[in-house]
């Protein structure tokens, strides 16, 4: 049987990660739905499901007096396909200061996935040291990881993953029930959050009473409920139009500027990236590109700039 050429194999395998990615997630969200408010126990061993398994240039653009929230040091990962090694990640190292916006771009193959699920903690590294805010995770075990996804991070998804047959607030309580938080300062957490991705009064709808915008607010509000040191968004607007796009936007500009969170943002959309402060492009297993950028989008302005909708256009 013919051998692959290498490039072509990258590509496989990071087709393959996306894949079984994707499966996981929406494993998820299916049995998910199923769960049953009422019985605390099963739902919060659901919401430890969530938070279970499913990536330089070093400190080019670092922030100053600023902690690093991400310090990836000569990170490999590789992947064995029968008798041949399949190298994902080639020596990756990568700092990302505390408050920074980040975008990380490439085309399949390049290791931009397997960057993000080693980011999330969704998988190890084969060689080099992770350290997220402040702590190695590199070597940690899938449960270990798992307490640490629901402690320091926020994840927002392009397809949303709320559960359709709860509310938004409750869909928003979910990870604090894992946390072990009470149950009145759960609700108050909730209503902040959904409130501060302007979603007050829309506490009691169910996914299906909501557009997509309003979706991806939900679950952006889901993210920021326990107060993570990072918010990873893999492509978060790939589902939405262009002004419902530009409306997430503003919402982490906004959460980045005024509350100094630290997101990176996974994306293959150029103009989507304009909206970061900096940009990593990977390439082959590698940064290939490292930069400032320089005429940032201002999703605020643009969205001052559009013409007015009626709110019946916007409830579709």
């Amino acid at each position: 049987m013919a051998r692959r050429e290498p490039e072509a194999e990258a590509v496989a395998v990071e087709e393959i990660n996306e894949e079984r990615a994707n499966r996981e997630r929406d494993a998820l969200t299916i049995s998910l739905t199923t769960v049953n408010l009422v019985r605390t126990e099963e739902l919060m061993q659901a919401i430890q499901e969530i938070t279970t398994p499913q990536t330089s240039l070093p400190g080019l653009i670092a922030i100053p007096d600023a902690r690093s929230v991400i310090e990836l040091e000569n990170i490999h990962k590789t992947y064995t396909m029968g008798d041949i090694q399949v190298h994902a990640l080639r020596g990756v190292s990568l700092t990302i200061g505390k408050g920074e916006f980040v975008a990380i771009m490439g085309a399949s193959g390049s290791g931009k996935s397997t960057t993000m699920n080693i980011l999330g903690c969704l998988d190890r590294p084969t060689k080099g040291t992770y350290i997220l805010d402040g702590q190695d995770v590199s070597q940690m075990s899938k449960d270990e990881r798992a307490d640490i996804r629901s402690r320091k991070i926020g994840f927002v998804f392009q397809g949303f993953n709320l559960l359709v047959r709860t509310s938004a607030l409750e869909n928003v309580e979910l990870p604090m029930l894992y946390a072990g938080i009470a149950g009145s300062q759960r609700h108050e957490r909730a209503i902040e959050s959904l409130a501060a991705v302007g979603l007050a009064g829309r506490e009691q709808n169910h996914p299906n009473q909501l557009s997509g915008g309003q979706q991806q607010r939900v679950a952006v509000a889901r993210a920021l409920v326990n107060h993570p040191a990072l918010i990873l968004a893999d492509e978060p607007t790939g589902n939405l139009d262009s002004r419902t796009a530009i409306e997430v936007m503003e919402i982490f500009q906004r959460l980045n500027r005024e509350r100094g969170m630290t997101i990176v943002l996974v994306t293959h959309e150029a103009d989507i990236a304009q909206y970061a402060q900096r940009v990593v492009v990977f390439k082959d297993g590698k940064i290939r590109k490292d930069y400032r950028v320089e005429d940032q989008r201002d999703a605020f302005e643009e969205l001052r700039n559009l013409p007015a909708v009626e709110e019946d256009d916007d409830e579709e």
